[in-house]
């Protein structure tokens, strides 16, 4: 007897494959958006209607997928090995999909780790003394200190959402409007791309949402030497005062509660950096000679002048 659609379709329910089709329309979103395609060009590259992508987007995906997870799910495989091309390695990569599907994060980075390293070479990107990179809340200080210590280096210095609006023509604000944050996104591992090709030193400061974007993550750490600008949640919002940044913030309270969400949910992300510098409680020039310090630890350049920390 033949399983009809609304039969499977509330036999989905009870085993939460809604959930599943909303993580894969999620995924399918992203990676298109990473490939800075819109629907319709994907559609025509794909030969499937821009209806359907879209269905598959928002978590409608056609029944025959779930079809095929419950035949892993009867087999105790993941999905991905139904689509994966037999190769000498087969047994292994099997072997390996299958530890992590219960391996916890800890494990799963050190692997990654693992994985990684033997393929860098001398002279990648990880291993380049002259690219720095700051990442942070905003209010950190992060385009302050990393013009001056451009300044004090003698490096070139790029603030990445001025690098997206020369790039793409439009101002920030006008961004995402247009384009929602799945576009900004796209215009931002763009730009950001673009800074990786170009030749010789730099400093670049960041926004402060980069690091809730896995790929843009790792588009940074993997070219630049990333450091994090850290502050508390009250000297966040002091700074974000003190530049006249008023018109997000509701009251004292309301807006602290905000940044201490905020920090808390992207902490973990900003804690992947290769070096924290902490500006609670110190002064632009005494920050700026931390920064230098471990810019100099780091790249073997000489700090030329303490006479600003000094000044503090």
């Amino acid at each position: 007897m033949k399983t009809s659609y609304h039969e499977i379709a509330s036999l989905a329910a009870r085993q939460g494959e809604p959930e599943f089709l909303a993580d894969l329309g999620q995924r399918a979103r992203a990676l298109r958006a990473q490939a800075g395609q819109s629907r319709k060009l994907l559609a025509e590259k794909s030969g499937l209607s821009e209806r359907y992508i879209a269905q598959l987007e928002a978590g409608k995906g056609n029944v025959s997928v779930l079809l095929l997870r419950r035949i892993c799910h009867g087999i105790n495989v993941p999905l991905t090995m139904l689509f994966q091309s037999p190769t000498d390695n087969a047994p292994l990569f099997e072997e390996f999909q299958s530890l992590l599907t219960t391996a916890d994060i800890k494990s799963i980075e050190a692997a990654r780790r693992a994985l990684r390293e033997p393929a860098r070479q001398p002279s990648g990107p990880v291993r380049r003394l002259d690219r720095v990179a700051l990442i942070g809340l905003r209010g950190a200080g992060k385009s302050t200190l990393a013009r001056l210590a451009a300044d004090e280096l003698k490096w070139p210095f790029f603030e990445l959402n001025r690098e997206i609006e020369r790039d793409h023509g439009l101002q920030v604000h006008e961004i995402f409007p247009l384009y929602g944050q799945d576009g900004y996104r796209r215009l931002e591992q763009a730009s950001l791309r673009g800074l990786t090709t170009r030749a010789g030193a730099m400093l670049l400061a960041t926004n402060g949402g980069l690091v809730s974007d896995a790929l843009s993550m790792e588009i940074l750490l993997e070219n630049f030497y990333t450091i994090w600008i850290k502050a508390s949640p009250d000297e966040h919002l002091e700074r974000v005062r003190a530049q006249g940044k008023t018109r997000i913030i509701a009251d004292d309270d309301t807006a602290l509660e905000e940044l201490r969400a905020i920090l808390g949910e992207r902490e973990v992300h900003y804690a992947r950096a290769h070096a924290t510098v902490d500006t609670t409680g110190k002064s632009i020039a005494h920050s700026l000679h931390d920064l230098l310090e471990v810019i100099a630890a780091h790249s073997g350049t000489a700090i030329r002048s303490n006479q600003a920390f000094a000044a503090g």
